[in-house]
């Protein structure tokens, strides 16, 4: 497969409400796509980062140029560019996982339409739908609060996530669980948001029944994450400590976790997305997918990966909808519950052409044969 030529077409969609973690408050999802065509297709992906570098070291500005500098010039290399080969290419530039990830992405996206081959098939998809959950931002009020989990659980989501924070916890876990029941499959995330010290706070959450506690302490701490494992009744879940099938193997050899989300943008892309599934399998982990608010350009391919046998809890892979009045692609819905896995060749979704001309903020050639 040959490169013919590659494009970042930069793009700004305002979000349906304002989305808070601990790391801030989002308002649009501003970002670019990389598109890449090749002699026999075109493929499309989403870069998963923000504009500040403050949920991750990565942002808009340095992935464009790790990309132009670094990244495209070692892939234009290749004798014939496959993804595989393109992850190689990529793999002496220290980190930028989620930059690699939307090259690999978009590389992957047209050599799979070449064949014409879905995603899910590639990656060894066993479902042809997911179960989806909701991650729901930290709101201004409890009963504000309330009222967004019963209009979400309205919807059909079958399961709750609250983003949490130091004084933004144990009463919004206690109001939401007494006003919906025990039987709401319900998990909280803290975004790194705590630290050793809280967890006799974090033990109180043990009385709410969660799914599990994800990423309570910061990245690098998984020693942390292990000793408090030891303390808590609720399962805890790794996120952004797990960057590779390395560190998924490090962190449950060292009981740091009983759960993973894999993001595959903060991972390095789907190939290793795949490898930290299998790694987790093999030694009876389960595995959910993450969401980083995407387009459908972002939420096709994962929910082709969140169909995967070890991905056994709902996932963030919510309808278009939820985020955006109008989406980059045709929208994803949300049927009973569950999230159809796009069946197309590739990523099984492309760009709506004149969404993208009213949402694109620039272009970008980063390569033309």
């Amino acid at each position: 497969m040959r490169i013919e030529r590659i494009e970042l077409w930069h793009i700004g969609i305002p979000l349906r409400s304002p989305f808070r973690t601990s790391h801030g408050t989002q308002h649009d999802k501003d970002t670019f796509l990389v598109q890449v065509v090749t002699d026999a297709a075109e493929g499309w992906s989403e870069f998963a980062g923000e504009p500040e570098p403050l949920y991750s070291s990565e942002f808009v500005a340095g992935a464009e140029a790790v990309l132009a500098d670094h990244l495209v010039p070692r892939v234009l290399a290749l004798p014939s560019v496959t993804a595989a080969a393109s992850a190689r290419a990529m793999a002496p530039v220290s980190g930028h996982p989620m930059a690699k990830a939307a090259l690999e992405t978009a590389v992957l996206d047209a050599e799979l339409r070449t064949h014409g081959m879905s995603l899910g098939s590639y990656l060894g998809a066993v479902r042809d739908r997911v179960p989806a959950g909701v991650s729901v931002g930290i709101a201004d009020s409890v009963p504000e609060l309330l009222d967004r989990v019963e209009g979400y659980l309205a919807e059909g989501y079958v399961r709750i996530k609250l983003k949490i924070e130091p004084g933004w916890d144990l009463e919004p876990v206690r109001a939401v669980r007494e006003r919906f029941g025990g039987d709401l499959a319900l998990q909280v995330d803290a975004n790194t948001a705590y630290t050793l010290a809280d967890a006799e706070r974090l033990r109180r959450l043990d009385e709410f029944d969660l799914l599990l506690i994800e990423q309570p302490l910061p990245e690098d701490d998984l020693r942390g994450h292990a000793e408090l494992a030891r303390r808590l009744r609720t399962p805890i879940c790794l996120d952004e400590s797990i960057t590779s099938a390395r560190d998924a193997a490090t962190a449950i050899a060292l009981d740091a976790c009983r759960v993973i989300n894999i993001k595959p943008a903060r991972v390095g892309g789907y190939l290793e997305a795949r490898r930290i599934h299998d790694v987790a399998v093999a030694h009876g982990v389960p595995v959910w997918c993450g969401g980083m608010l995407e387009t459908g350009i972002g939420r096709a391919p994962n929910l082709a990966l969140a169909a995967l046998p070890g991905f056994v809890l709902p996932g963030d892979t919510s309808a278009s909808d939820r985020y955006f009045v109008e989406d980059l692609t045709e929208p994803f819905v949300l049927e009973d519950g569950h999230v159809r896995v796009p069946a197309g060749a590739g990523i099984g979704a492309v760009p709506v052409g004149d969404v993208l001309r009213r949402v694109s903020r620039g272009r970008r050639s980063l390569f033309t044969r």
